[in-house]
């Protein structure tokens, strides 16, 4: 079950944004950038996570009944947690904003 769910969203989500065309010779923006991809691919590892206990067909409303035990669990923010799944379901780091990136 584990595997269908990662594939579905896999599938469905959108593709990630393109890289900049040119990488930046400022190596502190670069070191930056690596560590917001990083962050961005851990979290949608933990969007996946979140997926696999509240699948994608229950609301935020729904989805935090249901998450906020394993978000204590893992020392999460309930916030953080729902923001990472709604981030695996759609590929849009827009789901981020404000609570992890």
């Amino acid at each position: 079950m584990r595997a269908v769910v990662r594939q579905a969203v896999r599938d469905t989500r959108t593709a990630p944004p393109p890289p900049p065309a040119v990488p930046s010779a400022d190596p502190t923006v670069a070191a930056l950038r690596r560590v917001v991809e990083e962050l961005a691919a851990s979290t949608h590892a933990i969007g996946e996570l979140m997926l696999e206990v509240a699948p994608a067909y229950l609301s935020d409303t729904e989805a935090a009944d249901v998450l906020a035990l394993l978000c204590e669990e893992i020392g999460e923010p309930l916030e953080h947690g729902l923001a990472a799944r709604r981030y695996a379901i759609s590929g849009d780091r827009r789901a981020l904003h404000g609570t992890v990136l």
